[in-house]
């Protein structure tokens, strides 16, 4: 028997709440949102239908407190809660209190929740029903003496895991009998601050470990059914980053094993709605059928649960709500998969720091429309005061998710590397150019990845991105170039006349003869002058004295063929009106200076070499100066750094203050330009 719902409210935020109002809307159905004091203007907000304030900025005063959300729903006549993931999504007293008030929570019961919310009992559980599990200790018995004399008879390496744990939290790899009591003690810590429960279990550590899951779904009529696999190996700091579908080197022999397994532990749990089922996999060789272990089992929709969409052509978030109404799910026969999908999450944080998040307002913002782009935040070139522009501390720094389809896996990176080459986001940092260079690894291209292999080639992709900073700013200046050249030619041939008003920039135009324009810029702060010469059917471009290339006219006959048909004009794509735009991921600002000025730029300023925050400032305006002096102090991650004067000179402007934070590249003093002094 059925049960049209007619309103659901949505008990989360971000982008799974505007993800849950799009298939709502399409279903005919009403939307209410809830919000804290920090989404007032947040896109989910303005999405939804009607809209209900809960509470201050931290989530343990809003988003998580059940009485809140129940009341919002009950006030606005909702008759079904989506809880999308993390917050209330996992919790059984919340479930319960939908059922109190007679509300449709959209997801599992209460006892199915329970049963998996402890890692411990799960497992037990699963072994009963004859689901694979890693070799390990899940008693009861807490005493530390009986956990280390475990872990040396399973044998080193072990995980230590909390048995409430989630999202990374209350883990450690021990490697040898020496470390186990410091791990130990650090984990429990960790889970008692966490979850508020410090028990662990003791598993095997697999070597070279994948993590591999089963997106499975019950109904109310006691069908199960799966759809297929995820691989979820790529991983920092126990957090997903790039997951995809189907898991590579996946046979169809190791795939029956893994999706009836997994379909046996939902029904063991007479599981209802959308859950996701996760293996930790040996990845040492070849997937095998006895090389797989359950680990947990998640009573929710996951965040990557639109690479399974893509390969199925199944909208998850409009199966919940069928469920949820007592429809029946589609046959196992009937779930067909196609192609290959990859996705991606965008963070704010910066990857060379550790993944430290990195928070505050966004100024620019291009997500880019070519890909699947589920995101709570609308790509623009300027906010207005109708839209939310800051990645609040509150909560989860995710900005968007970025997922390509394609009929084969390399393709599927290979679309996403290109995405994400012009992903913008300005002025916070995020992982863009991380995600970006872990597209171009021969081993991740090759289907060679584990749950350890962003560890591993952490400090490689850093350095090449670093390494690669001067190759982007010439991209960056060559397309502003050719754009420039476009705007300043405005009647001619291709080595015809010029005429220009423009005194800002050396021009030099003759019928006929060798040309020769100069442009300045600068890119984040970094000076470069850019020398045009024009003979006839060549042009060649000199930027900081540095050959970059040659284009060849052949059988152009204006600078507007020589414009629209190079790759230099391919180099602008993206841009925005204020000089922002994206090379390999990296966000680069881009100036327009006349190049007299570029002459001494370099030995005219100080600018900040990274992020950081001013300690001291040792001269103000008019102050004669000596080369080498120390003029600002300044601390940028944990060490102090001296920033001295480049020449003798006249301080002209002083823009850094004590105390205030600087962003990498900005301008913190300048000296009087060389022509002033004399």
């Amino acid at each position: 028997m059925t049960k049209q719902i007619t309103k659901i409210l949505i008990a989360n935020r971000g982008e799974i709440a505007c993800r849950v109002i799009k298939t709502a809307r399409k279903m005919g159905i009403a939307t209410v949102a809830v919000y804290s004091d920090a989404d007032r203007k947040a896109l989910h907000v303005r999405m939804a239908d009607e809209a209900v304030h809960i509470g201050a900025s931290p989530a343990i005063e809003s988003y998580l407190v059940v009485d809140k959300i129940i009341a919002a729903a009950t006030e606005t006549g909702a008759d079904a809660i989506h809880p999308g993931y993390g917050f209330l999504s996992e919790n059984p007293d919340f479930v319960r209190a939908c059922e109190k008030a007679g509300i449709t929570f959209i997801g599992p019961s209460a006892e199915s929740m329970e049963a998996m919310g402890l890692k411990d009992a799960a497992k037990k559980l699963m072994d009963e029903a004859g689901v694979p599990i890693t070799p390990g200790y899940h008693g009861k018995d807490q005493d530390a003496k009986l956990l280390k004399a475990k872990a040396g008879m399973i044998g080193y390496p072990v995980l230590i895991k909390a048995v409430a744990g989630g999202g990374g939290k209350g883990m450690r790899k021990v490697e040898a009998e020496a470390d186990f009591d410091a791990m130990l003690a650090s984990c429990q810590r960790e889970a008692k601050s966490s979850f508020g429960n410090d028990d662990v279990l003791i598993e095997k550590y697999i070597q070279s470990p994948r993590h591999i899951e089963v997106q499975v779904f019950g109904d109310t009529h006691g069908n199960v059914v799966h759809m297929f696999e995820r691989d979820c190996s790529l991983q920092r700091r126990h957090q997903k980053v790039i997951e995809e579908a189907p898991a590579p080197g996946m046979t169809e022999a190791v795939r029956k094993a893994m999706t009836e397994a997994a379909v046996k532990a939902a029904k063991a749990v007479d599981y209802v709605g959308a859950g996701t089922v996760e293996f930790i996999v040996d990845g040492s060789g070849k997937l095998r059928k006895d090389g797989f272990w359950f680990m947990e089992m998640n009573t929710r929709l996951q965040v990557e649960h639109p690479v399974t969409e893509m390969i199925t052509g199944l909208d998850l978030v409009e199966l919940q709500i069928r469920v949820a109404q007592g429809e029946k799910l589609p046959k196992q026969g009937e779930i067909k998969m196609e192609g290959h999908a990859v996705e991606a999450r965008l963070y704010a944080e910066d990857p060379a720091n550790d993944f430290l998040p990195s928070v505050g307002r966004i100024n620019t913002l291009y997500l880019g429309t070519d890909n699947r782009v589920d995101s709570a935040y609308e790509s623009y070139d300027r906010v207005d005061a109708n839209r939310t522009a800051r990645v609040s501390q509150f909560y989860d720094p995710m900005i968007a998710k970025v997922i390509t389809h394609c009929d084969e896996r390399k393709k599927a990176i290979g679309e996403l590397a290109v995405h994400l080459y012009s992903l913008t986001v300005e002025p916070i940092k995020t992982n863009a150019a991380y995600l970006y260079r872990v597209c171009q690894i021969d081993e991740f291209l090759a289907g060679n990845v584990s749950t350890v292999f962003l560890a591993e080639n952490h400090v490689s992709i850093i350095e090449t991105i670093e390494s690669r900073q001067e190759q982007r700013d010439l991209d960056v200046v060559m397309g502003a170039t050719v754009r420039d050249l476009d705007k300043l030619y405005d009647s001619y041939k291709a080595y015809g006349g010029f005429r220009s008003n423009d005194h800002k920039y050396k021009i030099s135009w003759r019928l006929n003869s060798s040309a020769e324009t100069v442009l300045g810029y600068y890119v984040d702060g970094r000076p470069y002058e850019v020398k045009v010469t024009q003979t006839p059917h060549n042009w060649t471009y000199l930027i900081n004295g540095l050959k970059l290339r040659e284009s060849h006219l052949e059988d152009a006959t204006t600078l507007d063929d020589l414009i629209y048909a190079s790759e230099e004009a391919v180099c602008w794509s993206g841009i925005d009106q204020n000089g922002v735009r994206a090379v390999e991921g990296v966000t680069l600002k881009l100036t327009k200076s006349p190049p007299l000025e570029l002459s001494s730029a370099s030995s005219n300023a100080l600018t900040a070499p990274m992020p950081g925050k001013i300690i001291a400032v040792n001269a103000k305006a008019g102050d004669a100066v000596k080369a080498g002096e120390p003029l600002i102090i300044m601390e940028a991650m944990k060490m102090e750094m001296t920033l001295e004067t480049p020449r003798d000179g006249v301080v002209a402007e002083v823009s850094a203050a004590v105390d205030a934070l600087v962003s990498d590249g900005e301008m913190l003093l300048a000296l009087e330009p060389i022509e002033k002094e004399k």
